[in-house]
């Protein structure tokens, strides 16, 4: 990771390599601890522009307030960091990292009165599952790990220790050759990927499993907005591994991922093997909206 200028922490902008916490800070035993994926675009006119920051911010506490985790900060002044420090560490572009932590103090299970910490971290970060992934697409494995269940993790937060199953699931499909894990719920359903929603397409219908059990992607929802605009039809319903293998289309969303083709499910070829001409219509869609060149959306950017 290339370091930036600075971190901001608690309220202060603190150089990059000072921006430090202590061995027996509680999230890092426990895991309990919410964070966000922002990114901030490059613009066609030379601004840069942060994709959706208030809904990322909103869900960054919603997540908190679900896990009982109070933010000492007011959500104005989080926006406001994430701002600022696009302009002191001199970034066009970033990815940008809010992260929501349990500090020292008591240790066991009960973090009692630790402070509530909160850090912004921004950093140069390209395209998640690779240039090339965006243009010809990845292969996926079905990982022998089981998405969370709503009577197991609060499964619409992005909880810090939530993510041991996707590291667990990301690392067998890596392991196994593949470029990215899908998970399936408890019921054997498509679920998700490690870090991303999924979406299918059968005879020009988009289909993405419901919000039931999976996290409320940000990037999900921009996406379903702009298929129902463009008169694309579609469908938030569960569907198996075999509809899936059978899919024309198949692409993953996410913050970090943007918009990712599917070519392979576990050794099947998914339509043509190719990034379909739905997933291409949207990603393209989405691009020219992060970038500002869409200016329909121009409510989802906030300006640097």
């Amino acid at each position: 990771m290339e370091k930036a200028k600075y971190i901001w922490l608690d309220g202060d902008f603190i150089p990059w390599d000072e921006a430090k916490v202590h061995i027996l800070t509680h999230t890092l035993h426990y895991g309990l601890g919410v964070f966000e994926g922002i990114r901030a675009y490059h613009c066609h006119d030379g601004r840069t522009a942060i994709f959706r920051l208030k809904e990322h911010i909103q869900r960054l506490y919603d997540s908190a307030y679900v896990m009982q985790v109070a933010i000492p900060f007011p959500k104005a002044q989080v926006e406001e960091a994430c701002v600022e420090i696009l302009r002191k560490n001199e970034q066009k572009e970033a990815y940008l990292r809010p992260l929501v932590f349990i500090g020292d103090g008591a240790m066991g299970l009960n973090p009692g009165d630790n402070p509530i910490r909160v850090s912004i971290i921004s950093w140069l970060w390209g395209a998640y599952l690779g240039d090339e992934g965006l243009i010809k697409g990845i292969r996926l494995k079905t990982s022998a790990f089981t998405r969370h269940h709503v009577r197991i993790m609060m499964t619409k937060t992005k909880t810090v220790g939530n993510y041991v199953n996707s590291i667990l699931a990301k690392r067998e499909a890596l392991q196994a050759g593949y470029d990215e894990a899908l998970l399936l719920d408890t019921e054997g359903y498509v679920s998700e990927a490690s870090g991303e929603n999924i979406f299918m397409v059968k005879d020009g219908l988009l289909r993405t499993p419901p919000l039931t059990s999976i996290l409320p992607g940000i990037t999900r929802d921009s996406l379903l907005t702009l298929a129902r605009d463009m008169g694309i039809p579609v469908r938030e319903r569960k569907f198996s591994l075999d509809d899936l293998y059978l899919a024309d289309e198949a692409f993953l969303s996410g913050t970090a991922a943007e918009v990712t083709p599917v070519r392979e499910v576990d050794g099947r070829i998914i339509g043509s093997g190719t990034r379909g001409p739905l997933t291409e219509k949207l990603q393209s869609t989405y691009f020219d909206v992060v970038k500002g060149r869409n200016t329909t959306y121009q409510r989802w950017l906030t300006f640097v």
